[in-house]
Formats: C-alpha cells, sequence, structure tokens
C-alpha cells in the first residue's frame, strides 16, 4: 500500500508484486507524459475529474468513470482541483490473462468502486486466499463494465501542436477556426482538411466535443451553470444547457444525479 503526498514520486515499473495498489488525495497535478513498460494501469477518482492525454486521444474521467491503459501506452493526467486519486497496477503478464490491451473508458458500478477501494489500500505482499477472491470478482465486474465514450481525438500535425498542448491543460480554449487561422498563420481549409483526417471530425465539431469534455469537468467541479456557460463562451445559460442536453441526453444537473 502506498499513500502519495503531492510532489511524491513513484515507479510502478521498480514493483515486483502482480498487483500494487496506490491512494492519494492531490491538487492541481501533472503527471507529464510517461509510460508504464511492464505494468498495465486502472485510474479511478472517486471524488473529482481528471483529464488523461494519451499519444492520440484525450478522455475525461469524471468520479462515477474509471480507465484502463494497458502497458506500453504513453499518457499524461491533468487535473485542477482537489482529486482522489486512486490507481491500480497490474503485472502485464497477469493482466493479459483477463482483460485486453485496449485504452478504454468504462463505468464504476458500486461493486467496482468498493474493490477498486479495497485493492487500492492492501499491503504490497504475496495475495492471500481471500484477496484471490476478491481479484476474481474485480476481473468480472471489470469485464461486464459498460464502455462509455468520452474521448477526444487529437490531431498530431506538429503545426498543431503548441496549440492543442494549451487546450488540454486548460491554459486556453479553442478559439473559433478564423481566429486560430489568424493565430497560427494557416490557411482555414488547411486545419479543416488536418482535423477531418487525424480526428474524423470538422474542426467546429471537434471544437464542441472539447466543449463537452471541459463542461463534465467544471459540472463535477462544482460550478455553476452561468459559471459554465461564461467559461465556454456561450451566448446564455440556456444556450449551453442545450448543448449539453443535446450531446449527453441530460441537462448538467440530471446528468450529474443520475450518475451520482
Amino acid at each position: 500500500m502506498a499513500i502519495l503526498q503531492q510532489n511524491e514520486e513513484f515507479n510502478a515499473d521498480r514493483m515486483n508484486e502482480k498487483v500494487v495498489g496506490i491512494a492519494s488525495d492531490m491538487v492541481m497535478h501533472d503527471s507529464g507524459f510517461h509510460v508504464h513498460h511492464t505494468k498495465a494501469q486502472l485510474l479511478y477518482a472517486p471524488s473529482g475529474c481528471m483529464t488523461v492525454t494519451a499519444s492520440d486521444r484525450q478522455l475525461v474521467l469524471p468520479p462515477f468513470r474509471m480507465l484502463w491503459i494497458p502497458a506500453n501506452e504513453i499518457h499524461r493526467v491533468n487535473f485542477r482541483n482537489v482529486v482522489a486519486y486512486r490507481s491500480i497496477y497490474f503485472d502485464e503478464d497477469y493482466a493479459g490473462k483477463y482483460f485486453g490491451s485496449a485504452l478504454k473508458v468504462m463505468q464504476v458500478n458500486p461493486l467496482l468502486k468498493e474493490i477498486i477501494e479495497r485493492i487500492c489500500f492492501w499491503e504490497w505482499v504475496v495475495l492471500d486466499r481471500s484477496q484471490e477472491d476478491i481479484l476474481n470478482v474485480f476481473w468480472t465486474e471489470l469485464k461486464a463494465a459498460p464502455e462509455e465514450k468520452l474521448e477526444l481525438r487529437m490531431p498530431v500535425d506538429r503545426r498543431l501542436k503548441k496549440s492543442t498542448e494549451e487546450w488540454t491543460r486548460g491554459i486556453s480554449m479553442p478559439p473559433r477556426l478564423k481566429e486560430l487561422a489568424l493565430k497560427i498563420t494557416m490557411n482555414e481549409k488547411t486545419i479543416s482538411r488536418i482535423f477531418i483526417k487525424e480526428t474524423g471530425l470538422s474542426y467546429q465539431e471537434w471544437r464542441q466535443q472539447w466543449r463537452l469534455q471541459r463542461s463534465i469537468e467544471l459540472l463535477v467541479d462544482g460550478n455553476s451553470i452561468g459559471e459554465m456557460a461564461y467559461i465556454l463562451e456561450f451566448s446564455s445559460d440556456s444556450a449551453f444547457i442545450e448543448f449539453f442536453k443535446k450531446h449527453t441526453g441530460s441537462t448538467p444537473l440530471q446528468y450529474l444525479m443520475k450518475n451520482r
């Protein structure tokens, strides 16, 4: 078991155990891009919201979602407010017997939530029979967990790299296409062509999906409808609510209560 402090370093690849859990309460954290060569990872936060950037996509993890990160997947974890951080690392060969090798966001049911908490506070020792039994239930529930597409494909074109880095870290918001073209001195048609080719979305569609991800982060962090509408540059509170409902099927407050 490890209860990590805010700036304490931890390297899962140095651990020989097949299952290693850690827990922490952190604020304003940026892990930087890194990769676990020998470990798969399950990432979950019972409170707060995390944003994970992989090599080709960005994913948002509110408290009712978890993320499976296969071994050798480069990724970066960011959160801007206090997050109750939970992470379980699995030996690659051991995890491969039970679960796939794809980056995946899934729903967390009450049983999985309790099992994750239990594993994250285990001592790092050879597992006993009762712990093995709990892990068997864990794998069964994990394989049955519904997947959710809370991801945003990222363009990899080097000409857009600086801007997309600022957007993923929340430093700035993606501007409208005309403003972006002026800022990075690129033709609007060229930007549109890059986004469609590399993300499958037009730039405007991609920007809307970014706003949706950011709205979930802001909602979980306790911002009001008015604050979210202002931050995300909607013309009114009602325009923001309409946008959110169009993409999720629920108003912001309904979405939050339903998942809680």
